[in-house]
C-alpha cells in the first residue's frame, strides 16, 4: 500500500526517521514516484518493488528482493486497503470477496511471508492498517468494510499471541476519516468537510501524516513492550 494516502505518509514517516524503505504496491510508476520523494526529502535510501498483495508467489517475489538487497527486515506495514460500499440488502459477493482478498487475505499474506523472514532474525515489528470502523459499525453500504478490518484486529491479535515467543511484534493502526485521493471530495466540498469535522472532538477531519506518528512509535524500539493493539488516530472519535 507504498503508493496509497496513508502508505506514503507512513512510508515517508519511516524514512525521515531513518529507516530504509521499500515501497510497494502493484503501480510500478507510482512506486518510483513515492521513493524518490522519500529519498529526496530524507536522505534515506528508497526502493520500489512492485507486488500483489493478493497474490503470494508475487508477495514472496518481492520479498526475496528486499531480503536480496538489504539482508532483513526489520519492519513490516501493511497498508493496503479498499472499500467497496453496497446496500446490504443487495451486496454482490463478487465486491464482498474483493473487498476480503485485499483487506485480509493481502493482510495475512503479507504477514505470513515476511513473518518467516522475522522468526529467522529472532525479532521484527508489523503494524496492520485497521480503522475505527473495525470496532465500530458505519451505515452508507460500509457493512464489507467493517467486517474486513474487524477481521484485521484479530489477525493482529492473534498474531501477536502466537508469534511473541519469537520477538515479533504485531499492532495495528486505526484512522478514523482521513483525506486521500479517494476521499478527497470530501474536503473539496465545504458542507460536507464540515458535517464530517464536527463528529471528530478536535473538529477536524484527518491528514495523512497525522497517522505517521503511531506508526513510527509501534515499530520502534519505544514500544518493545507493546505488541497485540490497535492506537486509534481518530480525533477522539472512539472515545465516545
Amino acid at each position: 500500500g507504498g503508493a496509497g494516502g496513508i502508505g506514503e505518509a507512513l512510508a515517508m514517516g519511516l524514512g525521515i526517521h531513518g529507516a530504509k524503505v521499500v515501497v510497494s504496491s502493484r503501480n510500478q510508476e507510482a512506486i518510483e514516484k513515492v521513493a524518490k520523494q522519500i529519498g529526496a526529502a530524507s536522505g534515506s535510501e528508497a526502493i520500489a518493488i512492485a507486488s500483489d498483495v493478493t497474490d503470494e508467489s508475487s508477495v514472496q517475489k518481492m520479498v526475496d528482493q528486499v531480503m536480496q538487497k538489504f539482508g532483513k527486515i526489520d519492519i513490516l506495514v501493511n497498508a493496503m486497503g479498499m472499500n467497496v460500499k453496497r446496500d446490504a440488502f443487495e451486496y454482490p459477493m463478487e465486491d464482498w470477496d474483493k473487498l476480503f482478498a485485499v483487506n485480509v487475505k493481502g493482510t495475512m499474506i503479507a504477514c505470513k511471508i515476511v513473518g518467516k523472514v522475522m522468526r529467522e532474525q529472532k525479532a521484527g515489528a508489523i503494524v496492520n492498517l485497521s480503522s475505527v470502523r473495525g470496532i465500530r459499525g458505519y451505515t452508507g453500504g460500509n457493512t464489507g468494510y467493517c467486517a474486513t478490518k474487524g477481521a484485521v484486529e484479530l489477525i493482529t491479535k492473534a498474531l501477536a499471541l502466537e508469534w511473541a515467543p519469537h520477538n515479533i511484534r504485531v499492532n495495528a493502526l486505526g484512522p478514523a476519516l482521513v483525506i486521500t485521493p479517494g476521499t478527497k471530495h470530501i474536503a473539496e466540498n465545504p458542507e460536507l468537510a464540515k458535517k464530517y469535522a464536527s463528529a471528530v472532538p478536535l473538529g477536524r477531519i484527518g491528514m495523512p501524516e497525522d497517522m505517521a506518528g503511531a506508526v513510527n512509535f509501534l515499530v520502534s524500539d519505544a514500544a518493545s513492550f507493546v505488541t497485540g493493539q490497535t492506537i486509534y488516530v481518530d480525533g477522539g472519535l472512539t472515545a465516545a
